[in-house]
C-alpha cells in the first residue's frame, strides 16, 4: 500500500513514541504500526482531516478501501494500530470521542504453526558446508535457530558476550526487551564455537564488533541476509514450500513437546508471556499422534471408503480392522513418534529409550 512521503503526523509520532519507550514494544512492531498509521494519516489528509479531527465515517471509509485490502491478519493488525492510536489520543485528552469505537477486526481462525520434520531439519543442515568462514557462520545460525527456538530478531541481535559456550547457555533479548536464558545443545555449542574461533575472525579481518554474526563485509548481519541464507539451504534440501526463521522456532517447540517436554519449560525457552500461546504446539502434536494412531493401530485402520460399522458388520472383512488378517502391506514398520532430532539440537537430554530399545541419539 503506497504511503505519501510527507512528515509524520504529530499525533502518530507521539503514539509510536509511547509504544517504543513506555510500552517497550520491539522495533519491528513499532515500525509495522508506523507504516499502518502513516497510511491512515495520508488517507485522512486527502479528506481534509487528521487523526485529531477524524470521525467514525472517515475510519469506516478507510477500511472500506485501501485499509481493508490484503490478508485478514494484515487488516487485523491495521485495525489494532488504529484503535490503539485513538485510545491513546483520548487518554491524552486530545480527543473526546473515539472514531474507531465500533471498529471490529475480521474473524480469523488460529492456524496451526507450520513445522519441519526432523528429517527435513537434518536435510537442511546437511546442505551447509562448514569448511569456510561463511559456512561456519551459516551452520551456527541454523543450529541456534532450531536448537534454541530463537526469533530472527533475537538471533541477529546476539552479541558475542551473550554466548556462554563453556556453561552451555545463551542470553537473548526477546519482545519488549525481555531477557531470557536458553540452554545450548551439543551441536549448537560445537557449531558456534567453531564459528567464533575461526570463521568470525576471518570475516572480521581484524575489526572489533560486539555482534555475534557478521556478513562477508565484516558488518553486523541483517534479517534480510538471514532470509537469503535460509532460502538457499532450504531450496538445496529439496523443500519446495516457504521456510522462514519462524518455522525453525515452531519446529523447535513442536519437537520438544512431541518428545515429552512440559509446556512451562517450553514457554520459558520460547519467551512467551502466557502459556496459552505455547499451547498451540500441543495441537500440532495431537494432530501428529492422530495420524500415527489411524495409520498404525489395528482397530483404527479402515479400508478406503469404508465406514467403521460397515467393516465390523462384515465377518469377511473384520480382520482388516481387528488385525487378524495381518497388517496391510502399506503399514509402516514402526509406529514410533519421531522425537525432536538428535541430542543437542534443542532436544531433550540424550538417553531416552526408543521403541527398538536403542538410546536416543542421531536420528
Amino acid at each position: 500500500m503506497h504511503t505519501e512521503q510527507l512528515p509524520r503526523d504529530r499525533a502518530v509520532a507521539d503514539y509510536l513514541d509511547c509504544l517504543r519507550y513506555e510500552r517497550g514494544l520491539s522495533v519491528n512492531t513499532v515500525s509495522a504500526y508506523g507504516h499502518d498509521l502513516d497510511a491512515l494519516a495520508a488517507f485522512l489528509r486527502r479528506r481534509g482531516r487528521s487523526p485529531l479531527s477524524a470521525v467514525a465515517a472517515d475510519v469506516d471509509a478507510y477500511f472500506d478501501g485501501a485499509g481493508g485490502d490484503g490478508r485478514a491478519t494484515s487488516v487485523a493488525r491495521r485495525m489494532a494500530a488504529v484503535r490503539g492510536l485513538f485510545r491513546f489520543l483520548i487518554r491524552e485528552d486530545r480527543l473526546t470521542a473515539d472514531p474507531a469505537a465500533n471498529l471490529h477486526s475480521p474473524r480469523r481462525g488460529r492456524p496451526l504453526p507450520k513445522v519441519l520434520s526432523v528429517a527435513e531439519v537434518e536435510a537442511i543442515l546437511g546442505q551447509v558446508r562448514a569448511a569456510g568462514a561463511a559456512g561456519q557462520r551459516d551452520l551456527a545460525m541454523i543450529e541456534l535457530l532450531y536448537g534454541c527456538g530463537l526469533r530472527a530478531s533475537e538471533l541477529i541481535g546476539l552479541r558475542e558476550a551473550d554466548i556462554d559456550l563453556e556453561g552451555g547457555l545463551l542470553r537473548c533479548l526477546g519482545k519488549g526487551g525481555k531477557e531470557r536464558v536458553v540452554p545450548l545443545g551439543s551441536h549448537a555449542i560445537l557449531a558456534t564455537e567453531r564459528y567464533v574461533n575461526d570463521g568470525r575472525r576471518s570475516l572480521l579481518r581484524g575489526r572489533r564488533l560486539d555482534e555475534l554474526f557478521v556478513n562477508a563485509h565484516g558488518r553486523p548481519h541483517t534479517r534480510q541476509g538471514l532470509h537469503y541464507i535460509l532460502h538457499r539451504y532450504v531450496e538445496a534440501a529439496g523443500i519446495r514450500r516457504p521456510v522462514g526463521a519462524h518455522v525453525f522456532r515452531h519446529s523447535f517447540a513442536t519437537h520438544m513437546v512431541r518428545a515429552g517436554a512440559d509446556l512451562r519449560s517450553v514457554q520459558e525457552m520460547l519467551g512467551h508471556a502466557d502459556v496459552s500461546t505455547t499451547q498451540v504446539y500441543t495441537h500440532v502434536t495431537v494432530e501428529h499422534l492422530r495420524e500415527v494412531f489411524l495409520m498404525s493401530h489395528p482397530r483404527a485402520r479402515r479400508p478406503a471408503g469404508a465406514r467403521s460399522h460397515e467393516v465390523l458388520s462384515d465377518p469377511a472383512r473384520a480382520g482388516e480392522v481387528t488385525g487378524d488378517a495381518g497388517p496391510p502391506a502399506s503399514a509402516p514398520a514402526e509406529a514410533a513418534v519421531p522425537g525432536p532430532g538428535h541430542a543437542g539440537r534443542g532436544a531433550p537430554e540424550p538417553g531416552a529409550t526408543r521403541q527398538d530399545g536403542s538410546k536416543g541419539g542421531q536420528e
